[in-house]
């Protein structure tokens, strides 16, 4: 399988220095940041979460957890044990005073999936989301591979024996990551999401699939 060009949205200066960006605008406007892929893929995909029958107290971890978005939508929909990750500090940053007035109970920590020990997290986990996470590391121009499939490792390592594995990817269709994730994981389903139609053939903006241990 071809790996994806490289791009500064793989690195982690980039998202440093776009980070730092949005603190100071929250600090000064209220705003709370960009919603990665849209509002709309977000609420699709936390929407499936909850009425999957996973219980509201699951130990969740949102990987690459940005501004905390998704983490604050689940807090809304009284799902209790939530944990936030991150590479960059000024992500966390930006997520802890986001949080910081309505959803206090929010943990969030500075970790990096590709090289991080799973036992600083504390626990194994029910269910592990990422959107976009992945995909920036598959845009890393320096060995994307490898880094991808330490990725894929660590998911797997940190997910508890009935966990579910989350991921929303706008690089990569739904067969892709089937192929790239199949050999650790099982695929439970995909969820659907808009779709188009161009020169003949049928395709979708993002792809959002459900994998379980």
């Amino acid at each position: 399988m071809d790996e994806l060009e490289s791009s500064e949205l793989g690195t982690q200066t980039y998202w440093q220095e776009a980070y730092k960006k949005e603190i100071a605008n929250f600090d000064e406007h209220g705003d709370p940041g960009d919603v990665w892929f849209g509002e709309d893929s977000a609420c699709r995909v936390i929407d499936w979460i909850c009425n999957c029958g996973v219980a509201k107290d699951t130990a969740i971890i949102d990987l690459g957890c940005g501004n905390g978005y998704t983490l604050q939508k689940l807090s809304e929909e009284g799902f209790s044990n939530l944990l936030g990750v991150d590479y960059c500090m000024e992500a966390i940053t930006l997520a802890e005073k986001v949080s910081k007035e309505e959803f206090p109970d929010i943990k969030y920590k500075v970790f990096d999936i590709t090289t991080g020990n799973l036992e600083d997290l504390g626990c194994k986990f029910g269910l592990v989301h990422d959107k976009g996470t992945y995909d920036a590391i598959s845009l890393n121009p320096n060995n994307p591979k490898e880094q991808r499939e330490k990725y894929i490792q660590q998911v797997v390592d940190m997910l508890d024996d009935k966990g579910l594995f989350v991921i929303t990817s706008c690089n990569w269709t739904s067969d892709e990551l089937v192929n790239q994730f199949s050999d650790r994981l099982r695929l439970r389903r995909v969820i659907p999401t808009p779709q188009f139609k161009f020169g003949g053939k049928v395709g979708s903006v993002v792809s959002s699939v459900v994998f379980e241990k």
